[in-house]
């Protein structure tokens, strides 16, 4: 049904399970405002994992620049060496 739950050992039965149990804890008006506020928390999630990764790449191609500025410094030719 979902990977995620595949992969963590939870199937159909138990999620129904699950879900049942949490609708006769906070029933059915509280629901929606739970679900609610769980999707903008995963929202929040993703976007701050989203901008870290852009924050990391952005580090990287500007350390991968300095390297190629400086090897493309080093291998010009030198004038004449001073005594």
């Amino acid at each position: 049904m979902f990977p995620v739950l595949a992969a963590i050992g939870i199937g159909s039965t138990e999620l129904l399970v699950i879900l049942a149990i949490i609708l006769l804890l906070f029933g059915p008006k509280r629901l929606p405002e739970l679900a609610e506020g769980l999707g903008k928390s995963i929202r929040k999630f993703k976007d701050a994992s989203h901008a870290a990764s852009r924050e990391v790449r952005r580090e990287v191609d500007d350390l991968k620049q300095a390297q190629q500025d400086e090897t493309r410094d080093n291998s010009k030719p030198q004038g004449p060496a001073q005594p």
